[in-house]
């Protein structure tokens, strides 16, 4: 069964222009259009499948803070307050709540790497509590375990993947912006070296402004006009539990198990990192800037099989406009879950979460998660194309950030002052090496 989704209905006729197109539409990129419309652009979205069919859906729903990469630190902390905001906004319904993060741990190494980012956090201004054993093993006594330590933050929450970019796109449609589902970008047209037009398979929009919002898909698409974006993505497992249990945290991390309660009163669970390595042809052509990333990270992987083949969104094909690309042969990115991790999954939440016991699996599915070589997206104008704008490779926190990321795709279009600093995001830093330069959580 593929990850819950609420469907909605949107626009129809594709518009002849645009002020902006935003291509892609996940969480990034309903923000990425919601804010452009606020500014009172006439914004068109176009998505090649359903919003939030990929990654969007298939994510655990952590908003957090708590153990972020110094870079994005700044960028979640905006966007805690830009989820609220939204609900304000518009009335429509994310499922955010700031109902806080527990991590708990009895490994002291681990406790040690919590403690330094708490003492970093504290001078960025971020509320996050270092727990003891007493009070780890208070909060986290659903477990009927002592623990040595955890940490706890008050202030991080979680939101609904299975209709908070349905939500953001109702806005859009609310602010006069059109959404289009079933209808996949091709590629670009240019004029005088600028952009001109965005191609879809239901026609051209004429804009001199675009966002590639695109996911796992964003490097396929740049290939399409020259620009080398290294991205690889990794297929990650997740299942979730029926509703029935009462006492347990919202959102809890373990090294073994992660679990997240849902909007309808199950769970998510999930093994923190745990992905399958589907090896593609554009693996293979950033396999050199993505060495520090597995050398880091190679014990949470395995080698997975053909699935990112047979998908497309990897493929170094060069496809033409007037013909169905791989996107229209792939509308939703649905690949199978790994069926060993399921049960590994399963049976170590039943473990830990006796009373997960009186639930049933409601659902298991996988998702590609999308990785830059130093696992920090990449956001800003592509300078050989100017008036294009890429916003990808979030590396598996897209969701949380995904407001903060998309105010600032908003305010680099319209020349405003960023939301946070933009320096770190520069999608040409990856011109660089990224040896000694790989986000630490």
């Amino acid at each position: 069964m593929r990850a819950p989704l609420q469907q909605i209905e949107t626009s129809g006729e594709l518009p002849q222009t645009a002020d902006a197109v935003v291509i892609g539409g996940g969480i990034v990129g309903v923000f990425a259009a919601y804010y452009l419309a606020r500014r009172g652009l006439k914004v068109a979205l176009v998505e090649k499948g359903r919003i939030g069919a990929e990654q969007s859906s298939r994510n655990w729903g952590w908003c957090r803070q708590q153990n972020r990469d110094a870079r994005e630190l700044p960028m979640a902390t905006r966007s805690l307050d830009l989820w609220e905001r939204f609900a304000a906004e518009t009335s429509e319904d994310t499922g955010f709540r700031r109902c806080g993060l527990l991590y708990l741990s009895n490994d002291e190494a681990e406790l040690a790497g919590w403690a330094r980012w708490c003492d970093f956090a504290r001078t960025a201004g971020v509320t996050t509590h270092m727990l003891d054993g007493t009070e780890a093993s208070e909060r986290g006594q659903a477990t009927g375990r002592t623990w040595k330590g955890g940490v706890f933050s008050p202030t991080d929450g979680t939101a609904d993947p299975s209709r908070a970019a349905p939500a953001v796109a109702h806005a859009i449609l609310k602010l006069g912006g059109s959404v289009h589902q079933n209808c996949a970008a091709r590629g670009i047209e240019t004029e005088g070296g600028r952009l001109s037009g965005v191609v879809t398979e239901n026609g051209t929009i004429r804009t001199k402004l675009a966002v590639l919002a695109g996911g796992a898909w964003a490097s396929s698409f740049c290939h399409q006009f020259g620009f080398r974006f290294p991205q690889a993505s990794i297929r990650s497992s997740i299942l979730s539990v029926s509703p029935g249990t009462e006492g347990l945290p919202d959102a809890l991390h373990t090294a073994r198990i992660s679990a997240t309660r849902r909007g309808d009163g199950g769970y998510t669970l999930a093994i923190s990192g745990r992905g399958r390595v589907d090896v593609t042809q554009q693996q293979l052509r950033f396999s050199s800037q993505f060495l520090p990333m597995f050398m880091k990270r190679w014990r949470s992987l395995a080698p997975g099989g053909l699935q990112g083949v047979r998908s497309g969104h990897e493929t170094l094909q060069r496809w033409r406009l007037d013909r169905p690309t791989p996107m229209e042969r792939m509308r939703i990115l649905d690949p199978a879950p790994d069926q060993a991790t399921i049960r590994l999954t399963h049976a170590r939440a039943l473990e830990l979460l006796p009373a997960l016991r009186q639930t049933r699996i409601s659902a298991a599915w996988a998702g590609y998660i999308d990785s830059t070589p130093d696992g920090v997206p990449a956001i800003g104008e592509i300078d050989t194309v100017p008036g294009f704008f890429l916003a990808a490779g979030f590396s598996g926190h897209g969701f949380g950030i995904g407001p903060g990321a998309g105010h600032l795709v908003a305010d680099l279009v319209t020349g405003s002052e960023p939301i946070v600093d933009a320096t770190s995001y520069n999608p040409r830093r990856f011109d660089a090496s990224a040896w000694g330069k790989v986000a630490d959580f």
